[in-house]
């Protein structure tokens, strides 16, 4: 994409999963990147996802809930991608304070830094389809109900309206995509809180039993990162996108149960089944997968790699690079 090609891009979380591969992206077409990251523990920050690109990007080391270092920051930036978002839904119900400062205060940071040093930036944020509850009917569209069922989701709905706002009070471009289940190199695989895919992918790559709880059934979708790049990257340059919040998913449905025997295919892996835990039997949102026509029809984007392709190749990157992400 030429429309890069010298423009000033800053990404907020560039250390982490999603924002890494999209600096790696970027700076392959040739942006001048410009990454902050405070490398928050069980986070996913990670200096070596930005290895191939650690002489040719520069780091900040800062939090985006204080806004001492971030004027600077947003200063003459074309774009701003916004991935900063504490994601584990389990965490969110022990600690919502801390939730809400890194899903709320900090897009309010970032929102009234721009209003005063750069109104001109369009903002890209990543949010989720967790903001939707329990589903009411498949796939799931833009017009769904908004009906979080843990504390993440609600702040996660409450940021999309600060920055649908801001687009309306102060004439901001602001775009937000809604993930579900994102998967792939340099994702965080270290902990247990944040999401099923990284945990199925550290076990297997552990040598240790899968648990599976209910009965394997629940039906989700999966986009692997490099399709979610190009989603972000389409937001940025697409004229006709200023405002508004898009689905990002697939039209292929997988079982949880699909997805670990996909998994066998690359890596030995044994499963089980359990019971769900209250903890987590109370904020389940059961079967899943969205309707992305939407942005399908604003930008041409569909989704490349099917889950067999897109397994194979994040369970060789992380063969390779073990040691960087397990401890």
């Amino acid at each position: 994409m030429k429309f890069f090609k010298s423009k000033q891009v800053l990404i907020l979380g560039g250390l982490g999963f999603i924002g890494s591969n999209l600096a790696i992206k970027l700076v392959d077409m040739g942006a001048n990147v410009t990454i902050l990251d405070n490398l928050l523990p069980r986070h996913g920050g990670n200096p070596h996802n930005i290895f191939p690109i650690k002489d040719k990007c520069k780091v900040d080391i800062s939090d985006l809930r204080d806004t001492s270092s971030l004027p600077d920051m947003v200063k003459n930036k074309d774009i701003i991608f916004d991935m900063v978002g504490q994601v584990s839904h389990i965490d969110s119900m022990k600690d919502p304070f801390t939730d809400l400062e890194i899903n709320c205060k900090s897009k309010i940071n970032l929102l009234e830094t721009c209003r005063e040093h750069n109104s001109n930036a369009k903002i890209i944020f990543a949010s989720t389809r967790q903001i939707y509850g329990r589903p009411e009917y498949l796939p799931v569209d833009e017009l769904h109900r908004i009906n979080p069922v843990d504390i993440n989701g609600i702040h996660k709905a409450a940021a999309e309206n600060y920055f649908s706002l801001y687009s309306t009070i102060y004439n901001m471009n602001c775009i937000g995509l809604r993930l579900t289940n994102t998967y792939g190199p340099r994702q965080y695989i270290q902990g247990d809180s944040q999401g099923f895919v990284g945990i199925f992918l550290r076990l297997a790559l552990q040598n240790k039993k899968i648990t599976m709880y209910g009965d394997g059934k629940q039906i989700r979708d999966f986009n692997y990162i490099d399709d979610v790049v190009e989603a972000f990257l389409l937001a940025a340059k697409t004229p006709k996108i200023n405002n508004g919040v898009y689905n990002i998913g697939h039209h292929i449905k997988y079982s949880l149960l699909d997805f670990v025997k996909t998994l066998q295919k690359f890596i030995e892996v044994e499963y089980e089944y359990k019971s769900f835990p209250e903890n987590k039997k109370n904020i389940d949102i059961g079967n899943y997968y969205t309707n992305y026509s939407a942005f399908k029809e604003k930008t041409s984007w569909s989704p490349k790699v099917d889950l067999e392709e897109g397994l194979m190749k994040t369970v060789k990157y992380f063969q390779d690079n073990l040691s960087y992400y397990l401890s």
